[in-house]
């Protein structure tokens, strides 16, 4: 399918070539004494949430909302969540867009792709309403980040077998 569709275009990608899952980190320098937003902003880049030089960062406005809803327990729904980032992105000065839910529903995605949010009775949270530092822990750095090393050192121990 894949495949007859691209083609034409001179470029063919086999099945077996499209990740399972994937993940981009970055480091940056130190955290300082920087806002809330600079700060949630310098975390979506350093999990690759967010290009470097992007200015369509609403996924910042988005997880920024979920955690101060997760200081309630309280999941929101997409209605909540758009009103919420547009609320906060009036509160730092920055032009409302990106609330399209379209738009909404992709940065979510990004977000529990690397599992942070969860999608819970037609609503989001943050993943059991626990701390990020947590969900890194034990999600991402402990199952999801453990799982593709796994991979790459199959791939590097099948290359020292055919020596």
């Amino acid at each position: 399918m894949i495949k007859e569709s691209l083609q034409g275009r001179g470029l063919i990608i086999k099945m077996k070539d499209l990740p399972i899952s994937e993940i981009t980190l970055r480091k940056y320098e130190k955290p300082s004494s920087q806002d809330e937003r600079e700060l949630v902003r310098k975390l979506c880049l350093s999990l690759g949430l967010l290009q470097p030089g992007d200015g369509r960062d609403i996924v910042v406005d988005i997880l920024m909302a979920l955690m101060q809803s997760s200081k309630q327990r309280k999941a929101l729904s997409l209605e909540e969540l758009k009103e919420d980032s547009r609320k906060l992105r009036e509160k730092y000065n920055l032009e409302i867009k990106g609330l399209a839910d379209s738009n909404v529903r992709r940065q979510l995605k990004k977000l529990r792709d690397i599992l942070l949010v969860e999608k819970f009775k037609n609503s989001y949270r943050i993943s059991e309403f626990s701390t990020l530092e947590r969900i890194f822990s034990e999600k991402v750095e402990k199952f999801y980040l453990a799982t593709i090393l796994e991979r790459i050192k199959e791939y590097l121990n099948e290359l020292e077998n055919k020596k």
